[in-house]
Order: C-alpha cells, then sequence, then structure tokens
C-alpha cells in the first residue's frame, strides 16, 4: 500500500473511531448527576460536553470525508 493511501486510511478510521466513541461518551455524561440541577434543567456541566461532543462529532466526519475523498481520488 503506498504511503498516501495508508495516510487517507489512518484518516478514515480515525474520523469514524471519533463518531463512535463520543456518543457514547455523551450518553454516560447525561446520566451523570452533575448534569442536570434539582430543578432539572440543564447544568453547565452538560452543556460544556454537549458542545465537546458536538464539535469533536463535526471534526470526526471531516477527518473521516478528508480520508475518503483522499481515497477515491
Amino acid at each position: 500500500m503506498e504511503i498516501p493511501a495508508l495516510l487517507a486510511w489512518v484518516l478514515v478510521i480515525s474520523g469514524f473511531w471519533s463518531l463512535a466513541v463520543w456518543p457514547q461518551f455523551l450518553r454516560r455524561v447525561t446520566r451523570d448527576p452533575r448534569a442536570r440541577d434539582d430543578a432539572g434543567k440543564a447544568t453547565k456541566f452538560l452543556t460544556v460536553h454537549i458542545v465537546l461532543v458536538a464539535v469533536s462529532m463535526v471534526l470526526g466526519a471531516a477527518t473521516a470525508g478528508i480520508g475518503i475523498a483522499a481515497l477515491i481520488g
């Protein structure tokens, strides 16, 4: 396998890894007692983690997309 193809596969795998791992993390965060206050409203803890997961998922999708584009040519 040529180096550019290998690097493209690294991007694809890395992107899909992010897309697989971050939703599981968010699921755990939403179950955390710090995620909601006594009234059931979202706390800063939850808000920060939702933003973190959203940005990471967008970057993961972009990374996978770049890798796929590189493989296609």
